[in-house]
């Protein structure tokens, strides 16, 4: 018996040391790209976003043995995308370099965010637009859905280290605080978020040209769908109705927008279409009307007026607000046995 036992036991030595060796592909490319301070660029050498089905490349190693840490971001999805990988790697192989890898990323995003509760969008680089609360491109929701995960222990995540899951539920929280804080009242009315806020005084603000200070749609419905999956609140129920009836209230009837490509060029199509709606990406703050930017900084009322560049190079229009509304909003409702 004891000699089975013994043999038992050798076996599982043996196995977990042979698992542990189990190697994924793009994982090890991920944590050949981590930079020093645990987080990921978003581009490679060619500016654009990094492809991990894609040969190692050398530039960008070059940069990265530099230790540019400036380079570190969650916009694109960079950073949020590798720690996912890792954990789904680990999850696969239980390979502990990539679980160490993806909570030195998730020790980045916590030592990243402000008191205030809001993500910028690089940490530490601070030029420009990047030292923003970020909403744009869902940056700051892509993190906070990890933070949740952790917390819950949910896709994974549960192989987290205790320290961490502790940190990670009160920066959530922080996290959904700063949401409930940063939604936009409209003439006395809640509405939906700005793409970008200043990060002190968490005014809206613009960041790129072409980008001026308004509400965004987009980037609104996957914050609501976030909240969605936060325990009820009072504040949370408020939050999610106002929102809701804004994107009701807003919706642009008999239109439906394609987006198609010609070769290297992206066409991008405005039509009419019964029983569709559309809504702007951006709305004014002021007066809620669709408001559009130019690479010049200007700030036109009518799409035909945007240059034939910006018109072409970047979606003005979407229809994420009708799965929301028809969808996420009334099975949300019948789960927390909410009336409308």
């Amino acid at each position: 018996m004891i000699n089975l036992k013994i043999t038992i036991a050798s076996f599982c030595l043996i196995t977990t040391a042979i698992s542990a060796q189990v190697k994924d592909t793009l994982a090890e490319k991920m944590m050949i790209y981590q930079l020093p301070n645990g987080g990921w660029g978003k581009h490679n050498s060619d500016k654009k976003n990094v492809d991990y089905t894609k040969k190692i490349d050398p530039k960008l190693l070059k940069i990265i043995k530099a230790n540019d840490n400036d380079l570190a971001t969650i916009d694109n999805n960079a950073t949020s995308k590798e720690i996912n990988g890792l954990i789904k790697a680990y999850s696969t192989t239980k390979n502990p370099a990539y679980l160490k890898s993806a909570e030195k990323g998730i020790q980045y995003v916590l030592s990243m965010q402000y008191g205030n509760g809001g993500f910028p969008q690089y940490f530490p680089n601070s030029a420009i637009y990047r030292k923003q609360v970020t909403f744009n491109d869902n940056a700051m929701i892509n993190v906070l859905t990890i933070l949740y995960n952790i917390s819950e222990g949910k896709e994974g995540f549960d192989a987290v280290n205790s320290q961490l899951k502790d940190k990670s539920k009160v920066a959530l929280q922080k996290g959904i605080d700063c949401i409930l804080k940063t939604q936009i009242t409209q003439n006395g009315k809640l509405s939906i978020w700005a793409d970008q806020y200043n990060e002190v005084t968490l005014k809206p603000e613009k960041a790129r040209a072409f980008e001026p200070m308004s509400l965004a749609t987009g980037e609104s419905v996957n914050i609501v769908k976030f909240l969605m999956m936060q325990p009820l609140t009072p504040e949370i129920e408020k939050s999610i109705k106002s929102a809701i009836q804004w994107f009701k209230e807003s919706k642009i009837d008999g239109y439906t927008y394609n987006v198609s490509r010609d070769s290297e060029k992206a066409i991008r199509t405005l039509s009419k279409k019964e029983g569709s709606a559309v809504w702007a990406r951006f709305y004014d703050i002021p007066t809620n009307k669709p408001v559009f930017g130019d690479r010049d900084g200007s700030v036109k009322f009518n799409y035909e007026e945007v240059s034939e560049e910006r018109r072409m190079g970047y979606s003005w229009y979407n229809e994420a607000g009708t799965k929301l509304i028809e969808g996420d909003f009334p099975k949300w409702l019948k789960k927390n046995k909410i009336s409308q």
